[in-house]
């Protein structure tokens, strides 16, 4: 039977709610599809819940399409399984911790890689089992210090995570590809435009890593995409084109020089320009910034990272390349206890022998030359040459990346774009089998280390990402392929008419297997009509005074095309 908006569990508003940041958000409240319990948590209404599980069949058909298999684990887990693999200590404050009546500790899983593992430690032995995917779609929890934006940033969440189990890399490469291709089918069958890109893994681990993400003006991630290329890859990860090494002994030995009062890059470069024959710009000075990290259950290490002066350092592009380790702008006592460093003129000449870690972004290369701190109060000196001068521990692709960089692959233009991560795979490798000894025994009776590959989309953060990507300024535009109804009648006007025959047609359409939502409140037309638009089904009927002539008015929710169809045919026309 259709359903009736006067017994339909459902309450607009006319306002914004005041905790909403994002249009969707903003809408998906005001359109009753969800509620907020506190920050980062929800309620789904009937409508919300209807356009979740659609989403979730989409991902379900897909997944066992590619022969994966569904299980359901419990959310909540025991203390020791994640001590095993190190997580317990390395998700820090993101888990959410708890113990029973008998003090025995638990969690909220945030994901589940060591109970898929376990699971087939427990069940397969023999070669002959694999390989085998297994998934789940279940709410996960994770403690997030700033939960906004909606559904994008929640604290509680809809999951899809599964998990490939292979004798060896060639297999593993197989489960990702089938991955990655029932997840472009995904995608497009939820009608959102998305790009494949280059992605770190994190506290995942494993090697291959891409996110899949929506571009959204109010996307939380930052993307970048070559003009030449097929390149499209995470700030975090990106990787620009860098100059080529230089030759250190082309540059003439380094020289001290005076330089009080320069507490920022411009003040320093104004002083060296009034006392040199030649000028300098701020991209040939080295800014050193002092951090701080901590690997998971350790204590505060001081890190010095070193890029040129016109760029700053982006720091969830450090956290990401880092994590699980912990990084943050080191602050004042942690700084004192290395009392050879002079802030505000740190130089890298004597770091190694201080024993202070120093990375350098790639784009300061070998055998270039600098103006940098010369480690002391008022100094700086010139012509300072890494691989003469100084040697960094390491590299990092730290600098902001800005628009115009040029690609790592071909040398083409990057822009910067924003979006929403809507799914990520990973090839995790033998970091969890190796954790839980989960083998195989080969045909020769040797056991054969498993390889694993893990893979999530965020369904209840697809909703979102969606209603972002569709929403115009009269409300929601949902796909036909996840919609809560096919078709939304509208019958407007006085008397009794309008709504008899839109009840009939309303029956008639279901019959004919389409998914029907009635408005027969007793509210008036320009609030029939506003909600429409705000719900957001793909199809919108007004049977109104157009009904005297004996057509009805069928109305596109996406384009906003309305055309007359005679009532007679209406039925062939909407099915």
């Amino acid at each position: 039977m259709p359903t009736r908006m006067s017994q339909l569990f459902l309450r607009t508003l006319r306002d914004d709610p005041a905790d909403a940041e994002l249009p969707s958000h903003r809408l998906l409240v005001r359109a009753g599809y969800i509620r907020r319990v506190s920050p980062g948590i929800y309620t789904w209404l009937p409508l919300g819940k209807q356009i979740l599980d659609n989403v979730a069949a989409v991902v379900r058909e897909e997944m066992n399409g590619i022969g994966a298999q569904e299980v359901q684990f419990p959310a909540l887990l025991p203390r020791e399984i994640y001590e095993s693999s190190g997580r317990w200590t390395a998700y820090g404050d993101t888990l959410f911790r708890l113990a029973d009546r008998k003090g025995a500790e638990h969690l909220l899983g945030p994901t589940h890689e060591e109970m898929f593992t376990l699971l087939v430690k427990s069940e397969l032995s023999s070669y002959r089992d694999y390989p085998v995917t297994l998934y789940q779609i279940q709410t996960k929890y994770r403690d997030e210090a700033r939960p906004r934006a909606g559904l994008l940033r929640g604290r509680e969440f809809v999951m899809k995570d599964s998990y490939s189990f292979d004798l060896d890399d060639d297999g593993l490469q197989a489960s990702y590809d089938a991955h990655r291709g029932a997840y472009q089918r995904i995608f497009s069958r939820l009608g959102l435009d998305y790009r494949i890109a280059f992605a770190v893994s994190g506290a995942m681990g494993g090697s291959a890593s891409e996110e899949f993400l929506a571009p959204a003006e109010y996307g939380e991630d930052t993307f970048v995409q070559c003009a030449n290329c097929d390149y499209t890859a995470n700030t975090e990860a990106v990787e620009i084109r860098v100059p080529d090494p230089q030759d250190p002994s082309g540059h003439p030995a380094s020289e001290l020089l005076d330089t009080p009062n320069t507490p920022t890059i411009e003040t320093l470069v104004d002083v060296v320009n009034e006392r040199r024959d030649f000028t300098i710009t701020a991209a040939e000075t080295l800014k050193n910034v002092v951090l701080k990290t901590r690997e998971p259950g350790g204590d505060w290490q001081l890190l010095i990272v070193g890029v040129p002066g016109d760029r700053d350092v982006d720091m969830k592009r450090l956290a990401g390349q880092l994590e699980p380790v912990e990084v943050e702008v080191a602050d004042a006592e942690l700084i004192k206890t290395a009392p050879d460093l002079v802030p505000g003129y740190i130089g890298p000449q004597r770091l190694a022998e201080w024993g202070v870690r120093y990375l350098v972004d790639p784009t300061v290369v070998p055998g270039s030359a600098w103006v940098t701190g010369a480690n002391e109060t008022g100094k700086h000196a010139a012509d300072v040459v890494r691989g003469r001068d100084f040697e960094p521990t390491g590299e990092i692709g730290a600098v902001e990346i800005r628009d115009g960089d040029r690609c790592g692959r071909c040398g083409g233009e990057l822009s910067i774009a924003r979006g929403i991560e809507i799914g990520h795979v990973f090839q995790l490798g033998r970091k969890y089998a190796d954790a839980f000894s989960l083998d195989a025994q080969g045909a020769d009776g040797e056991p054969i280390r498993i390889t694993m590959g893990s893979y999530g989309v965020g369904v209840s953060r697809a909703v979102a990402a969606v209603a972002e990507q569709t929403l115009d300024g009269s409300g929601l535009c949902w796909p036909a392929s996840i919609a809560p109804y096919d078709i939304h009648i509208v019958p407007v006007g006085k008397g009794g008419e309008q709504l008899e025959v839109a009840t009939k047609l309303a029956a008639d359409l279901e019959a004919a297997g389409r998914k029907v939502l009635l408005d027969d409140r007793d509210a008036s037309a320009g609030a029939k009509f506003a909600d429409a638009d705000l719900l957001g089904m793909p199809t919108i009927v007004v049977v109104g005074k157009a009904l005297a002539e004996g057509n009805i008015e069928i109305k596109d929710r996406k384009s906003g095309e309305r055309r007359a169809v005679p009532l007679s045919g209406a039925v062939a026309e909407l099915s």
